[in-house]
């Protein structure tokens, strides 16, 4: 499937955001990259990671305590993720370039890789978000069905209880498989990957064989083959639902859309496209946002990702205001709870339709 077109036309909304939002920053005089305080949760969240790892693989606690372990790693494996991997990707964490390529570079040392997530996630799913086909992250394969272009499964009946399994497999699905898919077909979904150069290369190879010395080869020399597969499928497990979870309920809930292109355009501009795919879910929650790197303010994230989810709240409420002024839907759950029950209905519904002509 070819890459649409997005409906192109003169004062856009697009544009009308773009200067709200610069008018913002200069007024307040700040950069609209990261601040102290998200070097500081980035220093938190990396030394944590570096003592629980430590405690667990060279001081081996009772194994209640390494389960306990393993599930505190597997969330802060995610929180990095969040906060730390997703700006730097983005470009956002630093104004220096330096820092965001490290920053992005946290997602190797766990394992994948940013090369491969830069293409499916920046320059596919940012793009075309909630395109079937296309966006790569609504493929669960048959698996589960996400939007009703897909082909419906007799299984897909009961996904609103199962998905919760098939999401904690993703990080160990990531590192183990869907990266080294991308790397060998050069493709993401149905799109080409961008030419790797020599180096994209031997950073793929050295950082996959560090992650297996660091993650598998010494833990299994320190605690033996069957405490390590334990703890490793709980670590990855539960970081796989945190991470599964969260881009989610940004997307594939009851109140947002899966537009299709006809004749390979689209029947919005790419702003307004944005808003219809994309919700927010418990921004009030600091808790939440803390821990996730504001991608619960995910609208926000989708219309400007070279900002830092540190400056959400504040643009969330010009974003707010000019989807009033231009009557346009701004999807948002007051609570993650309904968020997730929105979510089920969706999988639920998605599931029972048409279930005669299932395969």
């Amino acid at each position: 499937m070819a890459a649409p077109k997005f409906l192109s036309t003169s004062g856009s909304f697009h544009t009308e955001l773009k200067r709200r939002i610069t008018d913002y920053f200069q007024e307040v005089g700040q950069a609209p990259t990261g601040n102290y305080h998200l070097f500081i949760k980035a220093i938190l969240l990396v030394v944590a990671f570096h003592l629980v790892y430590i405690h667990l693989v060279f001081f081996t606690p009772s194994w209640w305590l390494a389960l306990i372990e393993c599930i505190i790693l597997g969330g802060l494996t995610a929180s990095i993720g969040f906060n730390v991997m997703h700006d730097g990707a983005h470009g956002s964490f630093s104004k220096y370039s330096w820092i965001n390529k490290l920053a992005g570079l946290s997602l190797n040392f766990l394992g994948a890789n940013v090369f491969m997530w830069n293409t499916k996630h920046n320059v596919i799913h940012h793009a075309y978000t909630n395109i079937d086909g296309i966006d790569d992250d609504i493929d669960a394969g048959p698996l589960l069905r996400l939007c009703e272009s897909q082909q419906l499964r007799k299984m897909h009946k009961y996904q609103h209880f199962y998905f919760w399994l098939a999401y904690s497999l993703l990080y160990i699905y990531w590192i183990f498989f869907s990266d080294y898919k991308k790397y060998f077909t050069g493709k993401v979904g149905s799109l080409p990957l961008k030419k790797m150069k020599l180096k994209d290369h031997v950073s793929f190879w050295s950082f996959k064989l560090l992650h297996l010395i660091v993650f598998v080869v010494i833990p299994i020399y320190t605690v033996g083959f069957w405490s390590w597969l334990l703890g490793f499928l709980l670590y990855g497990m539960f970081s796989g639902l945190v991470l599964s979870i969260v881009f989610q309920l940004a997307h594939t809930v009851e109140e947002t859309h899966f537009p299709e292109p006809v004749q390979n355009k689209m029947p919005d501009e790419w702003a307004i496209h944005q808003l219809k795919t994309t919700a927010n879910f418990a921004t009030r929650n600091k808790v939440i946002s803390w821990l996730v790197g504001g991608l619960n303010f995910q609208i926000e994230h989708h219309l400007f990702p070279k900002i830092s989810h540190v400056h959400y709240p504040q643009i969330s409420k010009i974003i707010r205001k000019a989807c009033e002024d231009y009557g346009v839907q701004y999807i948002e759950h007051r609570r993650m709870r309904h968020a997730i029950w929105s979510h089920i209905n969706h999988l639920k519904n998605l599931g029972k339709l048409n279930q005669s002509t299932a395969i």
